[in-house]
């Protein structure tokens, strides 16, 4: 069915870079001046967009690029909770694989490129018969596969991944190594290419950890509190790098804090709130003060407090989580690129471009 050139980009797992390595891609592709599709076969993190469901991926090149593209053809299976065991106990499985290429013609149509990006590892999706290396072989793409940073874990988890995919004739053009640690960059380099010559696979890039792209902004951090704003809400988007757990003294807290940095206290502890609002408000550097502040254990700051800080312009959140799940939520929180985070898609596309080598890519797919 092969009308158009692709590409299928895979990862070794979740979180290690397939959409930071999309994002760039496909803008390279665009400022090249290829009519550019992109569709995401199979996803699991999902937001309603109307009456449908599609993929944060899908949704956010769709929003960014005005891929002229109907966005059920973009994402044609989210998979919902429940999903899995509901294929397995339908003795008459549903044709997802039709489902997939009916949306791949669409997304193709009067194309010059269509850009595919997988899910998680190359296994993923076979539990209900569309794993990632059976859905690149339909479409008759090769395959990019994106792993993390480093030398041994890296290559393992690839060499596993890879072996899926000539399993089934799938060929793999290259692998891009993400987030290696700049102090340790050359020297990853250097081994993995090393590595990779030896076993005759061709590395397309090494790209560097960026700091700012696994920041959480104030905003993400509500929503996974599921919380409400008790004041700051224009201030959102404040990023944050560092996080303060407020249960210590007001002079112990105020070593502690850092650049942009999250204090999350009580909601009857005034005196780290009001310190941290002092701190702000005598520290000279815009970067090295409190991004925002979340009262935790279902309790707000008492109406004096309150009013003072509806004058400042910390971001205060309200969650009804005790301070200790409130520092594990925020602790596991995997950050997804939104369509507003707008220095953050610079930076991906940026990455990319001066990391990965699109000219092989392009000339090769």
């Amino acid at each position: 069915m092969k009308k158009t050139k692709n590409i299928f980009v895979a990862a070794t797992g979740q979180n290690v870079g397939k959409t930071t390595t999309c994002l760039g891609l496909y803008d390279k592709l665009i400022k090249t001046g290829l009519n550019s599709g992109f569709i995401k076969p199979v996803g699991q993190r999902y937001l309603r967009v109307g009456d449908i469901k599609i993929d944060e991926d899908s949704y956010l090149i769709q929003r960014i690029y005005n891929t002229k593209c109907p966005l059920k053809h973009m994402n044609p299976i989210a998979v919902p909770l429940g999903f899995t065991q509901e294929y397995i106990d339908n003795e008459r499985h549903e044709n997802l694989l039709k489902q997939i290429f009916e949306s791949y013609e669409v997304v193709q149509n009067d194309r010059d490129f269509v850009l595919i990006e997988g899910t998680g590892h190359a296994g993923v999706g076979s539990v209900f018969d569309i794993s990632n290396a059976l859905v690149a072989k339909s479409l008759q793409s090769k395959v990019i596969i994106v792993t993390d940073g480093g030398i041994g874990k890296a290559i393992d988890s690839l060499i596993l991944n890879k072996c899926l995919f000539d399993s089934l004739n799938v060929e793999l053009l290259g692998v891009i190594v993400n987030k290696v640690f700049v102090e340790k960059y050359d020297k990853i380099r250097y081994f993995v290419e090393k590595s990779l010559d030896n076993k005759g696979i061709k590395l397309l890039g090494v790209i560097p950890f960026q700091d700012q792209l696994k920041n959480p902004n104030l905003e993400q951090i509500r929503e996974v509190l599921n919380g409400t704003y008790i004041t700051g809400k224009n201030y959102s988007r404040n990023p944050v790098e560092n996080i303060i757990v407020g249960a210590m003294s007001v002079s112990n807290i105020l070593k502690h804090i850092k650049r942009q940095t999250l204090v999350i206290t009580p909601g009857d502890r005034e005196d780290l709130i009001l310190a941290a609002l002092s701190w702000n408000l005598s520290e000279t550097s815009t970067v090295n003060q409190v991004s925002g502040i979340v009262v935790t254990g279902n309790v707000k700051p008492g109406k004096v407090v309150s009013r003072v800080l509806k004058k400042s312009k910390i971001p205060v959140i309200f969650t009804k989580y005790d301070t200790f799940s409130t520092a594990s939520i925020v602790h596991d929180l995997k950050v997804k690129i939104k369509v507003t985070d707008s220095e953050k898609i610079k930076l991906s596309q940026h990455l990319f471009d001066k990391h990965v080598d699109f000219d092989y890519i392009l000339e090769n797919c």
